[in-house]
């Protein structure tokens, strides 16, 4: 199984940062690609961001230019994503949970979820 623990979110004024670190431990090899998804109330879950394992990004149209993803992988026991988001604004507000994708044969796992709210 893939245990994920998500950091970070918060309460940030519009123009400002906010930094989203995800950690997956447990059967590493079994996934593929990890990401961030966020969901505002009354919308349905979006892709803010993915990664894949040997790198390859993927982004939402939402974070483009304004959001980074980046994976650290230690001694192949954990994976941390990190999103950095940067010019923030209040339509970022939504709880952003982080994925893991696992290949064939294997259930996708998320997080808990985060609260990002952007105050105008």
């Amino acid at each position: 199984q893939v245990q994920l623990v998500e950091f970070g979110g918060g309460l940030v004024q519009a123009g400002g940062s906010l930094r989203l670190s995800c950690v997956a431990s447990g059967r590493i090899p079994s996934i593929r690609a990890m990401g961030w998804y966020r969901q505002a109330p009354g919308n349905q879950r979006e892709l803010v961001a993915t990664i894949t394992r040997d790198g390859t990004t993927q982004y939402g149209d939402t974070a483009k230019g304004r959001f980074t993803i980046s994976k650290i992988s230690r001694d192949g026991a954990k994976i941390t994503v990190v999103l950095q988001m940067d010019s923030l604004k209040p339509e970022d507000t939504a709880v952003y949970y982080c994925n893991a994708a696992r290949y064939a044969g294997a259930v996708d796992v998320w997080g808990q979820g985060t609260q990002v709210t952007v105050s105008s």
